[in-house]
Order: structure tokens, then C-alpha cells, then sequence
């Protein structure tokens, strides 16, 4: 019975607030190993500032993350969001270091990493991050996903935790020039998680993150989860 009630508060978390977050999903041994997979292998495209990585694109080509996209922990909560046919299609890892230290201002996440180019009605503009095509597909999309955020080191305000603005997902995609209006009298909330904890949130979730004031790393996996393959001939970029 717990475990239903848990189920159903992750729910309506998601559905009201447009994210959650959930402590101890992985191990103090799962993070090393992460942690470990991630310093030796330059998985996908890695974008590097001074020498030192502060992101990694395509971050499903390494198996450790695979695995961990795939684990029953992980698919659990997707599954619980979206349903049992819910898969991962993008993985990046995030990094706030002194020498690639950033502000993120207010955005939605609009974009998905797909295959190749193709002329789909609705899907558009595109764009080329290291490397990777990338597309904004209609809203109905972002709709149906769920971004799982693996946090390696424990995140709190004073080392660019996200805030979010509850709720603001359900307003659909807000253009650029009406972001402002829509944090005018809103309420911010930081999402403070510790190491192994994951922040779920909704792509259209109004989001931002300051910069980090301290030295040390700040390490997030994020995983992109559907339950359903874009319209033919698009394909999702882990889509084989």
C-alpha cells in the first residue's frame, strides 16, 4: 500500500508542480562507479573549457550509463510518470567547475536530439550542438517526456541548484519574450538534493540555475525519457 501511495504522490507532484525529487535512488557505490565511468571515459561529445569537461552530449554511448538509463530504479520512476513503454533517448552530464563555471537563465528545455534531418510538419527550427542535430518539436511532444536529473554530488544553493518555477509547465511553451511576465509575482523554489537523490521534472518546466560559489563539482546525469517514437522519418538519437 506504501508503495502505491508513493506512486501516486510522484504523480501528483509531476502533474501539479511539474517536477519532484526522491532521495537515495542510487547508492553511495553507484555514484563511485558513475563518477569513475565518467573520468575515464569521454562518452558522446565532451565540451571542455580550459582543459576541464564541463559537459557530455550523447552520454547513452557509454554502458555504464546505459545501464544505468535501463536499471530497474531508474525505469521505475519513468514508468510511474509515463507508463511501462517509457524508454531513455538522451543523456547528458552537467558539471559546474571554477573553470567552467555558468549562470542558466530562466528557460524551458525545448529541443530533442534526434538521428537525422528530416521535414516533419511542426518540427522546427534545428540546430547542431557538439555535433549532435537538434530540432524544437511541437509542445504535444515535450508533453509526454520526463527528465530524470542524477545528481553525483549533493546540489543545494550554494553550488547552482535548479530552481523552478511550480507549475509553469502547464502553461505550455512560453515564448522567450513572455518569461518575465510570467516570474512576476512567482515564487521560485530551489531544489536542493543530496548525492544519489534525482530531481524528475517536466521539459517545458520553467527553469534556472545560479552559479556555483563553490569550488567544488557538481556533477548531474540528466536522462530524457518517452513512451512513444517520433512521427517517420525522425528518429530519436539512441533509437539504433
Amino acid at each position: 500500500m506504501k508503495g502505491m501511495l508513493d506512486q501516486n504522490l510522484l504523480l501528483r507532484q509531476i502533474e501539479n508542480d511539474g517536477y519532484a525529487t526522491r532521495e537515495g535512488v542510487l547508492s553511495q557505490d553507484q555514484v563511485d562507479e558513475l563518477i569513475s565511468s565518467i573520468e575515464k571515459e569521454r562518452a558522446g561529445q565532451a565540451l571542455e573549457r580550459n582543459g576541464k569537461i564541463f559537459a557530455v552530449r550523447n552520454l547513452l554511448d557509454s554502458p555504464e550509463i546505459k545501464k544505468l538509463a535501463q536499471s530497474e530504479s531508474v525505469l521505475k520512476l519513468a514508468r510511474i510518470i509515463l507508463g511501462f513503454g517509457a524508454f531513455p533517448v538522451r543523456g547528458i552530464l552537467f558539471d559546474k567547475i571554477p573553470d567552467a563555471n555558468w549562470k542558466v537563465p530562466w528557460h524551458q528545455d525545448v529541443t530533442i536530439a534526434v538521428r537525422e534531418k528530416a521535414v516533419v510538419g511542426g518540427f522546427g527550427p534545428w540546430s547542431t550542438k557538439a555535433g549532435i542535430l537538434h530540432v524544437q518539436p511541437p509542445a504535444s511532444v515535450l508533453e509526454k517526456m520526463i527528465s530524470i536529473r542524477m545528481h553525483l554530488d549533493s546540489c543545494n544553493e550554494s553550488n547552482g541548484a535548479l530552481q523552478v518555477i511550480p507549475g509553469s509547465h502547464r502553461s505550455g511553451r512560453i515564448a522567450e519574450i513572455d518569461i518575465p511576465s510570467v516570474l512576476v509575482g512567482s515564487q521560485p523554489h530551489i531544489c536542493a538534493v543530496n548525492s544519489g537523490g534525482v530531481l524528475l521534472m517536466r521539459p517545458l518546466l520553467l527553469h534556472a540555475s545560479s552559479a556555483s560559489q563553490s569550488p567544488a563539482h557538481r556533477r548531474v546525469i540528466h536522462l530524457d525519457f518517452v513512451c512513444e517514437q517520433l512521427p517517420a522519418p525522425l528518429k530519436w538519437l539512441s533509437q539504433s
